[in-house]
């Protein structure tokens, strides 16, 4: 029974992260290219690494779960 409403909450904030996506790309404008995130290009060499925005995406996902899997 708990890994039915697991998935139903997952599938849930899938959907709702899709919306986002479609029909308001500019509202995450802004994830990337926080102070943090590293980006080198030269020419013929992109090296692109995430990092504040990956921590705060885990930090995000993390307290998600502590509220569903506690809830």
């Amino acid at each position: 029974m708990q890994a039915g409403k697991t998935l139903l909450i997952f599938g849930f904030i899938l959907m709702l992260a899709g919306a986002l996506f479609t029909w308001a790309p500019w509202a995450l404008n802004w994830f990337g290219r926080l102070p943090g995130d590293i980006r080198i290009e030269r020419e013929g060499f992109r090296l692109y690494m995430p990092v504040t925005s990956m921590i705060i995406a885990s930090l995000a996902l993390s307290l998600l779960m502590r509220l569903f899997v506690r809830g």
